[in-house]
Formats: C-alpha cells, structure tokens, sequence
C-alpha cells in the first residue's frame, strides 16, 4: 500500500482549514485516513501549522511520500532538513544544534526581509513626496499651419486618362447587347399579354 502524507479540507465555505494526514494513495482528498498528523490554517496571518514530527518522521521512514504542499509546509518549519539530518546518522545532541542554527538564521532572513522591505517603502515614499512638492508648470504650445506651406506638401499623383476612358467603353460596350435583348423580351412579353 502506497502511503502519501497530504492535505485533508475541513471547514466551511471560503473558510478553509487542513489537517495533515497520512493516507492511501489510492483514497480521495476527503477519504478515511490512517492517521493525522497535524493540521495547517492558511487564513491566519504567518505561517499557522502544527506536526507531529515523531509521527511524520516514523510514516517516512515506512516509505510515505509528503505531497508537494505538505513538503513545502514541512520545509518551512524545518522538518526536511531534520529528517535529512536523522537519515544521514547524524547524533542527537548535533541535531539539536544544527536545528537551532537553522532557526537563527531562518529569522535573520525574515528581518533582512522586512528591512528590504521598508527600504523600498520609504523610498517610494520620498519620490511621492518630491512629486507633491514639485511646482507644476503648464505650458501651453500652438501650432499655426500655413495654407501656403500644406499646399507645397501635397503631391499630385499623374492620371491616366486613356486607360480609364478604355475600361468605361469596353464597359459601356458590354452592357449594350444585354440592355437590346432585355428590351426585346419586354416587347415580347407585351406582345404576349
């Protein structure tokens, strides 16, 4: 039995809430679960979930495989790199100090972040500022057309009379026997009644 470690919706309607289950792969999202694991609640603001790591941990080494989402929630919270730790072989007592490590340079991430962050605020704030303090100048500009000067502009394009006065007759030709044997069947017809 393949087992996957994934994402079960509860709640209500825009309101959703996950628990974190290990599961037939086999099963729908909503299915029997063998057991959870934790939960995740993406409406709160910040990261807002809980594992069981002793259970996450023990379902991974049974060959369970994490979901792309439960793996990304994992990594956040730092599991991934643990698990990696504990299957290297590494000793307890390193794991627990590499763990803190990474969590000492998780939050210096998170604060490079927020002072990036207000750096670029502050500094969209001063152009908004420099912006509103600028004094504002119109600066109307007209422009007088000659009627000498659009006059040289046009160019005249030559005509060919000769082809066109060809194309009116052959034309005009054409439709003559039409128009004579119209004219007969009305005379016909007139004739007739």
């Amino acid at each position: 039995m393949a087992v996957h470690i994934r994402l079960k919706r509860q709640g209500r309607k825009k309101r959703p809430f996950y628990r974190i289950i290990a599961i037939d792969s086999r099963s729908h999202r909503e299915g029997r679960e063998i057991e959870r694991l934790g939960w995740y609640d993406p409406v709160k603001e910040g990261l807002s979930v809980e594992f069981k790591e002793d259970r996450i941990f023990h379902w991974m080494g049974q060959g369970a495989i994490p979901t792309d989402t439960v793996n990304s929630l994992m990594r956040k919270r730092g599991l991934t790199h643990k698990w990696h730790l504990i299957k290297t072989g590494v000793a307890e007592e390193q794991i627990v100090t590499e763990m803190e490590a990474w969590a000492t340079r998780q939050l210096e991430k998170v604060e490079k972040a927020a002072t990036k962050k207000a750096e670029k605020k502050a500094a969209a704030v001063s152009v908004v500022e420099e912006a509103i303090e600028a004094p504002i100048e119109v600066v109307l500009v007209e422009e007088v057309v000659e009627p000498a000067s659009v006059a040289e502009n046009v160019v005249e394009a030559p005509v060919e009379v000769a082809v066109v006065e060809e194309v009116v007759e052959t034309i005009t030709e054409a439709e003559s026997p039409a128009k004579e044997a119209t004219a007969k069947k009305t005379k016909e017809e007139e004739a007739g009644e």
